[in-house]
């Protein structure tokens, strides 16, 4: 049985030194990679600390990664899994404030929303176009985008590195 493989990014935003090896633990676990990760310094947060980088695993690779990053208090991370055969691209970002924020995407990286979620949105409205635009901006994730995008121009030019799962 054939495993059909997923591309996808991880952003390590911003950590505390004291958490990057663990996480390098975590991401060996779900990737399977033996290298360590390149950490550099997070000018958008004095004592913090960045990485990222592109990886090659089976479908669902991007889940399990959220998870077991999940939770970790002062961890600052998206991860995003590209659209592949059979499969719609996800997007997930954690802050410490916000905690996790999952969405769907399209094959170019749009965040997708449902139909369902743009009836609750309207319906949650009733009237009032202020709600409406709440639970839409709620839908795009736009608090998780405010937050980390700091963390995010902090690290332009930055390199990124690809892992392959093996096996």
């Amino acid at each position: 049985m054939s495993v059909t493989p997923a591309r996808g990014i991880l952003y390590i935003h911003s950590a505390p030194a004291a958490l990057c090896p663990h996480i390098e633990w975590a991401v060996g676990s779900v990737l399977g990679a033996q290298d360590a990760l390149e950490w550099t310094a997070q000018p958008a947060s004095p004592g913090a600390y960045r990485a990222e980088i592109s990886w090659t695993a089976p479908q669902g690779s991007g889940s399990r990664l959220a998870s077991a990053l999940r939770g970790w208090a002062h961890l600052r991370y998206e991860i995003t899994e590209e659209a592949s055969a059979g499969c719609d691209g996800s997007r997930w970002s954690h802050t410490p404030e916000l905690g996790i924020f999952h969405a769907t995407t399209d094959v170019t990286g749009n965040i997708m929303v449902s139909e369902d979620r743009i009836r609750f949105a309207y319906e949650q409205g009733a009237g009032d176009p202020s709600a409406v635009f709440h639970e839409l901006s709620l839908a795009l994730g736009e608090a998780w985008d405010e937050e980390l995008e700091p963390f995010r121009q902090a690290a332009e030019g930055a390199p990124v590195r690809w892992l392959h799962q093996v096996g």
